[in-house]
């Protein structure tokens, strides 16, 4: 069994930057692929990134958006998602998620059946 735990999340002005983390257990990273999703009230999980490991400790990441970066740390079993340049819109609570490792990377969240319990990002103008 996986288990997720994300950290990182917090009230941030327009324009700031923010960095969540999700630290896994239960398996290595290295044998998962990662995401992150957003979620506000009224509205369909929305996928933001995700993360593949190439090999050593390098990633192939995925984002929608080129604010939002993703990197990967096999010694502390953690994946990061860098937050730039943030909006009004960015506002939402973010789940990290994960799948087995020999799948490729997805945006749908039905896809992941491991969730963490998610961490609320505020953007404030």
């Amino acid at each position: 069994q996986v288990q997720l735990v994300e950290s990182g999340g917090g009230l941030v002005q327009a324009g700031g930057s923010l960095t969540l983390s999700c630290v896994a257990s239960g398996r290595r990273i290295s044998a998962l692929v990662m995401a992150w999703f957003r979620q506000v009230p009224g509205k369909e999980r929305e996928f933001v990134a995700a993360i593949r490991w190439s090999g050593g400790n390098r990633f192939n990441a995925q984002s929608l958006n080129v604010r939002f970066t993703m990197s990967g740390d096999n010694a502390k079993n953690t994946m990061t998602l860098h937050m730039n340049g943030l909006k009004l819109e960015d506002t939402a609570v973010y789940y990290c998620a994960a799948r087995d490792g020999d799948s490729s990377t997805s945006q749908l969240p039905t896809q992941y059946p491991y969730w963490g319990q998610g961490t609320q990002v505020t953007v404030s103008s």
